[in-house]
């Protein structure tokens, strides 16, 4: 992974590093790699394009480390039950979406392809993502709570690819979603998907 650049004899600035980083994220989100430069970004963060190259080495480096800063892996959770887990998959998920770096988040996905780096990055997202929510299955099942023929897969093809396709066609007004919101949400999405998951047993 890409780390920035050492600064001997000079100590960091938390608030520049974090102006700096969520700048990036917000250029990226809006207008993608193609539009992406350390000037655009200093611009956008109040300073001075030598302050970004102090930290980071090119864009590359600035932009993935801004990324990896700034988008939160969905990590599993045990709620006690599958239902409550699959909810707080749904909660994290729609969050990454919908929160301030979601444009960023999902740009991502579609930016990945023609660049290694990001590629990597979205990967790692998606990894989190699959073991999660593999963590959480098993635990239905061992529970008694899923069949024992529950697909992975499936499941979350259906969970992330709902809260992503929210996410895409919730108009600009009605953004950001409050909490209470993207719980209420996550429940009755995860009910829904579980009404048919359990219609056959």
């Amino acid at each position: 992974m890409t780390t920035s650049r050492a600064m001997p004899g000079r100590p960091r600035d938390d608030q520049v590093d974090r102006r700096i980083a969520d700048a990036a994220v917000e250029l990226f989100g809006q207008h993608g790699w193609s539009s992406f430069s350390v000037e655009a970004v200093a611009r956008r963060a109040g300073v001075g394009k030598a302050s970004v190259y102090l930290r980071w080495r090119n864009k590359e480096d600035l932009l993935i480390q801004a990324l990896s800063q700034r988008l939160e892996r969905v990590s599993d959770v045990d709620t006690g039950t599958v239902r409550g887990d699959l909810v707080q998959l749904v909660r994290q998920q729609l969050e990454l979406y919908v929160g301030e770096c979601g444009p960023a988040a999902l740009r991502l996905g579609f930016e990945a392809r023609g660049n290694p780096e990001l590629a990597k990055r979205h990967e790692e997202l998606a990894q989190a993502q699959i073991t999660a929510a593999r963590a959480m299955v098993r635990r239905g099942i061992r529970s008694g709570e899923l069949p024992e023929d529950t697909s992975v897969t499936f499941l979350l093809d259906a969970l992330a690819g709902g809260a992503m396709n929210h996410a895409m066609a919730l108009p600009a007004a009605l953004r950001p979603l409050s909490p209470e919101d993207v719980m209420d949400y996550a429940e009755r999405f995860v009910d829904f998907v579980l009404t048919s998951v359990l219609a056959d047993t």
